[in-house]
């Protein structure tokens, strides 16, 4: 399957026990955020979706979600990896204090994965893969789930082209940092990620 994600979750606690079944979303905190992350646009709230459908946003909208411990934010500017990308993962980074923090961006016409980790709303891994062009960024320690995708680099291997599936490493660095288990897998409780309702916001 090919995935494009453009996502930023952050949450406070361990995410498997933040993300399960029961979580209730905050509406009035979804805009607030909304707002912050885009203070000179227009905003225009229409109504709600499922993060399955939100995944990918068109460019003139924002997916919002904020459920007490846990904020999503889906957001096409994350694509872009400029200054605009940086601002908005960044700010939501902060919204919550002590959350650990993950940034995920695939696109599936790339063949890249971009992940950036935060701790307590600071930056501590920043990674961006493509197939053609191999390691682009490899910034800070790396993370434990990371290990096996670099062993044939770190042996000498080249990266070019690079020797792991880019959308393989990004969903798998989701399912261990952003809701502990894989996307698409619901947990006993009954929780599936990808049901899990946010605020729509078109942006004028």
């Amino acid at each position: 399957m090919g995935w494009s994600v453009a996502l930023a979750c952050a949450s406070v606690g361990a995410p498997d026990a933040v993300f399960r079944s029961g979580l209730t979303p905050d509406p009035a905190a979804a805009q607030e955020l909304a707002r912050d992350l885009y203070p000179a646009a227009t905003l225009v709230e229409t109504g709600e979706t499922m993060l399955d459908f939100a995944l990918w946003p068109y460019d003139d909208e924002v997916f919002v979600g904020v459920y007490g411990d846990a904020v999503i934010v889906c957001d096409r500017r994350l694509f872009q990896l400029d200054d605009d990308a940086r601002r908005v993962a960044d700010t939501v980074a902060c919204v919550l204090p002590g959350a650990g923090c993950g940034v995920l961006v695939l696109n599936s016409v790339l063949s890249g994965a971009w992940f950036r980790w935060y701790e307590k709303g600071e930056l501590v891994r920043d990674v961006f893969v493509t197939a053609d062009d191999g390691v682009v960024v490899d910034q800070g320690e790396r993370l434990p789930v990371e290990a096996p995708y670099w062993t044939e680099i770190d042996a000498g291997g080249s990266d070019l082209p690079l020797p792991f599936d880019p959308e393989e490493f990004g969903l798998e660095l989701a399912r261990a940092h952003l809701f502990g288990r894989p996307l698409t897998d619901r947990a006993d409780d009954g929780f599936l990620a990808l049901d899990l309702p946010l605020r729509r916001f078109k942006l004028g």
